[in-house]
């Protein structure tokens, strides 16, 4: 019988976050750069698992990967059946601080999709001290709320279903089936509310049209990635915020959709692996 092990490598850290205890599951592999990434909503840390098995990536990067409390094997605090999950700006932006210490991770590079795209471009305004570099990949400064979040979490509706099928037309309509199907899994899997929740933070506390001009790109590198074929985050609307900041760097991307990393990770890589090299030769000047 023949046997193939992946070099992702987890554990479970715990962290004092908004004053109580979390259990946090971080995945890793690679050696080098600190690649820290950040999934999408209602998701989990798995949507990167090609990074983390693509050598052209590993051998200069530590790829890393947490699933967010509530999210993946990250179990929500005590006391979770006694309160309501919702995500802030200032909760979403603390985490991140607060791994990144832990881990003692040296300015990583951030990486992050849909609503960690929308954080990266907080923290690009907010920190940009922190990281070597900041990748957006479907980093809109905002969305127009299209669907009723109430369905998201209904006792008379499955939460798990009805939130793979409310993003099953965000993945592009070339992806691979393997990897459409392990996308839409993870959503299928997430618990009770907390998709819902994650959208809280997407559609309205994380709003940054009024503040994301003022990123300095001078002072961390901001790279913005999105699949052509996104009606969360359009085109038009990362083109738009390209160009209310100076210095950005903007990539459609072909055949792809909301998201890349995950869905068709073999067309994804051909425009990260150019932004990684570039992000090298930036770190490396005197």
């Amino acid at each position: 019988m023949s046997v193939r092990f992946e070099p992702i490598v987890g554990r479970y850290m715990h962290l004092d976050l908004f004053g109580r205890n979390h259990r946090i599951y971080v995945e890793e592999a690679g050696q080098g750069t600190p690649l820290l990434c950040l999934h999408t909503a209602g998701a989990d840390g798995r949507q990167y698992r090609a990074l983390m098995n693509d050598k052209r990536i590993t051998s200069g990067h530590r790829v890393i990967a947490f699933d967010m409390p509530w999210h993946g094997k990250s179990s929500p605090p005590s006391g979770w059946h006694n309160e309501e999950y919702q995500l802030t700006s200032a909760q979403y932006t603390g985490m991140i601080l607060e791994v990144i210490t832990a881990l003692e991770l040296d300015r990583p590079i951030l990486i992050g999709c849909s609503i960690g795209g929308r954080i990266a471009l907080h923290l690009a305004l907010e920190h940009p001290e922190r990281f070597r570099a900041i990748i957006g990949l479907q980093a809109g400064a905002h969305v127009d709320p299209y669907y009723d979040l109430n369905f998201l979490h209904r006792p008379d509706v499955h939460g798990g279903e009805v939130c793979a099928a409310i993003v099953s037309g965000l993945v592009g309509p070339d992806a691979p089936d393997e990897e459409r199907w392990e996308t839409l899994w993870h959503y299928m899997q997430s618990g009770p509310g907390v998709f819902k929740g994650d959208l809280y933070f997407y559609k309205l506390d994380g709003d940054i049209r009024g503040r994301v001009a003022e990123i300095d790109t001078r002072r961390c590198p901001l790279f913005l990635l999105s699949g052509e074929y996104d009606y969360s985050c359009t085109p038009e609307e990362t083109l738009a915020v390209a160009r209310s900041i100076a210095g950005s760097e903007v990539t459609i991307m072909k055949d792809l959709g909301h998201f890349p990393m995950s869905e068709n990770p073999t067309e994804f890589l051909k425009s990260l692996l150019p932004v990684l090299e570039k992000i090298g030769r930036l770190s490396n000047k005197p």
